[in-house]
C-alpha cells in the first residue's frame, strides 16, 4: 500500500513520527520529574507508566494530529494520561505548571478526568474497561439525538476508545458489546494498544484470534495491524516468508524477553530456529544488531503509515470498528519488553541517554520543540496548528429545561413505586419540554418498576421500526410496546453495569452534544451493587441522571434474601455526586421528583437516587405545607416533640406505619414524644459534615439535622428505624450526643409476609416500644 493510497505523503508521516518522539519524551519526562526531581514531602512513590505511554505514543500521535474528525470524542487509556497532557502541551492548551505538578494537587491528573483536569477530556477513565464501554453507549446517545431531531447528522462524530489490551479481560466490555449489537450502534471505534503485557505478566497466546471472532460475531469490523512497513518489506525479501512464519508463531513471553534483550539475542534466537531456512541468514546478516532490533519491533501500532490506513478504512463505514494495533510495551525505552515494566521507571542515567538520543540539550527537557531541527521547526509548528489536536471539541453550552409543576397522585393508600409510575405517565400525557427530554431505561425490569405506562405513552427507541406483534395479533396485554426512532425508552438486557453506563452516556448529552436530556433509570434496589463500579464512574465524571431503585428492603417480603436490599442507603451516603432520598409518601415523592429534575441541571447539582417501595401506605392528611421544604432538605417532624420531650422516634420509608403505631402506643407514657421523618440520611449527614468543616474555617449556620434535633432537649433519646442497615441512621446520636437505639436490617433476609419478617427482624411496633424502653433506661 502506498502513501497515496492512505492520503498521507511521506512528509506528513515524517512529521507525525517526530511528534511521536516528542510525546514519548514529554510523557516520560513528566513522570520522571514527578518521581525523581520534584521534592517529596511524604516519601510516597508518585507513580506513572512510562512503558504504557511509549506503547501508545504512535497511536495517539497519528490519531490526534491526523486521524480525528471535528466532532470525534475520545476516551483515552488511563495509563496514557501523560500522553494526552503532552498533546495539549504541544498545542498550547496545557500549561507547564500543570505538567510539573503531574499527580500533585491541582496538577495534571493521574488518569484523564472530565471534572479535575483543565484540558478538554471527553470521558473520564481510570477504572479499566468502563471508559471503553461508555463510548459505545455514547454512540447510541448520538443516534438518539439525531433520530429526535436534536442533532444534525452532519454534526455527528465517532466515539473512540483508546484501550490497553488487558482491558479486554474486563467483563463489562462484553456486556456492553452484546448490548451494542442489540441496538445496532454505529460510529464507534475501539483502538487496542495490543502490547501483550498486563500489570503482572504477558497475555495469553491463545487469545490472538479469539478477539477477532468475538467482535466480528457482534457485527464489528476488525482491522488488525500486526507488522509495520519495515517488517512487511523484509517479508518480501528472500527468506522473509520464514521470518514472518516464525514471528507469527512466537509466544508472547518469548517475544517480550527478546525485545528486552536486544539485537544480539534476536539474532541468536533466529539463527538457532530458522537461520538455515533458505535465505534467512542473508536477511539477518544484512542488518547489524541495532537495525535488527528496530526491525523486529516494527509492529503495526508503531507504524504511522499503517495506522493512518486503518483510520481511513474504519472511516469508510459507520459500522463499529475494532482496530487491533500490535505494539511493544515500552517501545523506544530501555524498559521495552521487560515483564516488570508496567510501573517501572527509568533511572537518571537512562533518562539522560534517551534525551541525548533525541537530540535534546540538557536544560531543555521541558521545551515544546526540543530536539526538532531548525529547518523542520516551522513546518512542524504549522502542521500542529492545523491538526485536529488544535481544534478538539470542547464541552457545549446548553439551556436548562423548564421543570413543570408535579402533583402527587390521588389515592388514600398507595406505594411510592406506583406513585412514581403515575407521575411519569402524567408527565408523558401533559407533554412539553420536560416530557420531550426525558429518556427512560431499565435492565429488563421495566414493567416491574412501574415504567410500563410511560413506555406505552412514549414508545421504545429503536433505529428501525419495531412492531408490537402481540397487539397486532389481538393478544390482550397492558403493555403496548411499539418501537421506532421517536421512542423515549431504551430497554436493556439484564446487566446492571450497562444500565449505569447508559445513564452516564445519556447524562453527558448536554456537554458532549449540546442538548440536555433527563435520563431516568430504574433497577431493583438490591441489584445496585452489581453495577457499583459503573455508578461511581458515572458520578465521577458528573453525568446527570435520576436513578429509581425499587422495590427495597425486607418489605419485598416473599422474594427472600437475594432480592431484599440491606446496604444501599449506606452505598448512597458514601457516593459523591449522588443524592439519595427514601420518601414514604406520594406527596413527598412528587416534591422530590420536581426538585430532582432541577438538581440534575444545576451548575452545582448532581445525580439523584430515589429508593422506593411496593408497600401501600395510608397517605397523611397535611394541614400545612411545612413538610415540603423539610422533605427536600432531608427530614421533617411529622409529630413535633413537646418542650420537655424525653425521646423521639426517627423513621424513614416503608416503616412509617410501624413508627406511627408505636408513637400512638407510647405518647401517653413518654411525655412530648416526637416522630421525625427522614427522607434523606445522605443529605442530613452531608449537611452536618459540611457545617462542621465550615465552622473551623469561618463559621456556619447550623445544619438542617442540627436544627431538627435542636427541637429536643439535649438529653432526649432516639430510636431510629429503617428497612435497611441501621448504620444509615444510628449516627444521628453524634449530632448532639444523644443516646440512640437503632433498629434496622443487618443480616440477610428470608421469605415471609410482613408481620412475620418485621417481627423476626425487630422492625415491628413491639420492637420499637422495647427499643424506646431501652433508650430511656437511666434517663
Amino acid at each position: 500500500m502506498t502513501d497515496t493510497d492512505i492520503g498521507a505523503d511521506a512528509d506528513t508521516i515524517a512529521l507525525i513520527e517526530t511528534l511521536d518522539d516528542r510525546l514519548r519524551w514529554l510523557s516520560a519526562w513528566t513522570i520522571h520529574n514527578a518521581n525523581h526531581l520534584r521534592p517529596s514531602r511524604d516519601g510516597i512513590k508518585v507513580g506513572g507508566h512510562q512503558a504504557s505511554c511509549a506503547s501508545m505514543s504512535t497511536i495517539m500521535a497519528s490519531l490526534y494530529f491526523a486521524g480525528l474528525g471535528p466532532n470525534d470524542r475520545v476516551a483515552v487509556k488511563p495509563h496514557a494520561s501523560p500522553l494526552l497532557h503532552a498533546i495539549h502541551y504541544l498545542v498550547g492548551s496545557q500549561s507547564l505548571e500543570k505538567l510539573k505538578a503531574f499527580r500533585g494537587l491541582g496538577g495534571a491528573q493521574s488518569y484523564p478526568s472530565r471534572t479535575k483536569d483543565s484540558i478538554p477530556v471527553d470521558f473520564s477513565t481510570g477504572s479499566v474497561g468502563l471508559g471503553v464501554a461508555v463510548t459505545a453507549f455514547a454512540s447510541l446517545v448520538q443516534d438518539y439525538l439525531v433520530a429526535h431531531g436534536r442533532l444534525a447528522a452532519a454534526d455527528t462524530g465517532r466515539m473512540i476508545a483508546l484501550m490497553g489490551d488487558a482491558e479486554l479481560d474486563e467483563g463489562n466490555i462484553y456486556e456492553c458489546l452484546i448490548e451494542g449489537y442489540k441496538h445496532d450502534i454505529r460510529n464507534c471505534w475501539w483502538i487496542v494498544d495490543y502490547n501483550r503485557q498486563s500489570l503482572d505478566h504477558t497475555t495469553a497466546d491463545r487469545m490472538f484470534r479469539r478477539f477477532d471472532d468475538i467482535f466480528e460475531t457482534c457485527g464489528w469490523r476488525v482491522i488488525t495491524l500486526k507488522h509495520g512497513r519495515r517488517l512487511q518489506a523484509a517479508f518480501a525479501e528472500p527468506g522473509g516468508a520464514a521470518l514472518e512464519a516464525w514471528i507469527d508463531g512466537c509466544p508472547n513471553v518469548d517475544y517480550a524477553a527478546l525485545t528486552y534483550q536486544g539485537g544480539g539475542a534476536w539474532r541468536a534466537r533466529l539463527l538457532a530456529d530458522i537461520g538455515d531456512a533458505g535465505d534467512v541468514r542473508a536477511l539477518l546478516d544484512a542488518r547489524d544488531d541495532d537495525e535488527l532490533a528496530r526491525l523486529m519491533t516494527d509492529l503495526g501500532g508503531h507504524c504511522v503509515q499503517s495506522l493512518l490506513a486503518a483510520y481511513a478504512e474504519a472511516a469508510a463505514s459507520d459500522r463499529p470498528a475494532l482496530i487491533i494495533a500490535y505494539t511493544v510495551k515500552g517501545k523506544g525505552l530501555p524498559l521495552a519488553g521487560h515483564k516488570d515494566n508496567h510501573a517501572g521507571q527509568m533511572n537518571a542515567g537512562q533518562m539522560e541517554a534517551l534525551r541525548d538520543s533525541l537530540g535534546i540539550a540538557p536544560g531543555a527537557e521541558w521545551d515544546r520543540w526540543a530536539g526538532v531541527g531548525g529547518n523542520q521547526l516551522g513546518v512542524l509548528q504549522d502542521f500542529v496548528a492545523a491538526s485536529p489536536a488544535a481544534r478538539l471539541p470542547r464541552d457545549h453550552g446548553f439551556d436548562p429545561v423548564p421543570v413543570p409543576d408535579i402533583a402527587a397522585p390521588d389515592g388514600a393508600e398507595q406505594s411510592t413505586q406506583a406513585a412514581f409510575g403515575r407521575i411519569l405517565l402524567e408527565i408523558a400525557k401533559a407533554g412539553g419540554a420536560m416530557a420531550e427530554r426525558i429518556v427512560t431505561t431499565s435492565p429488563d425490569v421495566t414493567v416491574s418498576t412501574n415504567l410500563g405506562p410511560w413506555v406505552n405513552a412514549r414508545g421504545l427507541f429503536r433505529r428501525a421500526d419495531l412492531a408490537d406483534v402481540f397487539r397486532a395479533a389481538r393478544i390482550p396485554s397492558p403493555q403496548k410496546w411499539a418501537g421506532g426512532s421517536a421512542g423515549q425508552h431504551v430497554e436493556l438486557g439484564i446487566a446492571e453495569n450497562n444500565l449505569f453506563l447508559v445513564l452516564a452516556a445519556f447524562g453527558l448529552a448536554a456537554p458532549l452534544f449540546g442538548t440536555r436530556l433527563i435520563p431516568v433509570g430504574t433497577v431493583y434496589d438490591p441489584f445496585i451493587a452489581r453495577g457499583l463500579d459503573a455508578l461511581n464512574y458515572a458520578c465521577y465524571q458528573d453525568a446527570r441522571f435520576l436513578l429509581v431503585a425499587t422495590p427495597s428492603g425486607l418489605t419485598l417480603a416473599p422474594e427472600g434474601g437475594a432480592h431484599q436490599s440491606i446496604n444501599p442507603p449506606l452505598i448512597a451516603m458514601g457516593q459523591p455526586g449522588l443524592t439519595m432520598f427514601e420518601p414514604a409518601y406520594a406527596d413527598e415523592l412528587a416534591a422530590l421528583m420536581h426538585w430532582s429534575f432541577g438538581h440534575l441541571q444545576a451548575a452545582d447539582g448532581g445525580s439523584v437516587y430515589l429508593r422506593l417501595t411496593t408497600r401501600n401506605l395510608v397517605q397523611p392528611v397535611r394541614t400545612d405545607d411545612a413538610w415540603r421544604q423539610g422533605t427536600i432538605a432531608g427530614g421533617y417532624w411529622l409529630k413535633p416533640p413537646g418542650d420537655a420531650a424525653e425521646a423521639a422516634i426517627v423513621a424513614m420509608g416503608a416503616l412509617l406505619p410501624e413508627a406511627l403505631a408505636a408513637w400512638e402506643a407510647l405518647q401517653d407514657d413518654v411525655p412530648g414524644l416526637g416522630l421525625l421523618v427522614v427522607t434523606s440520611p445522605d443529605l442530613l449527614h452531608r449537611g452536618w459534615s459540611a457545617a462542621g468543616a465550615a465552622r473551623w474555617a469561618d463559621g456556619a449556620a447550623p445544619s438542617h439535622v442540627e436544627t431538627l434535633l435542636g427541637a429536643l432537649p439535649a438529653g432526649a433519646r432516639l430510636v431510629t428505624l429503617l428497612d435497611g442497615s441501621p448504620a444509615a441512621l444510628s449516627w444521628l446520636g453524634g449530632v448532639r450526643g444523644q443516646r440512640v437505639v437503632p433498629l434496622g436490617v443487618d443480616r440477610f433476609g428470608q421469605t415471609g409476609d410482613l408481620p412475620d419478617l418485621y417481627r423476626e427482624y425487630r422492625l415491628d411496633v413491639d420492637a420499637i416500644v422495647a427499643a424506646m424502653a431501652d433508650a430511656l433506661i437511666g434517663r
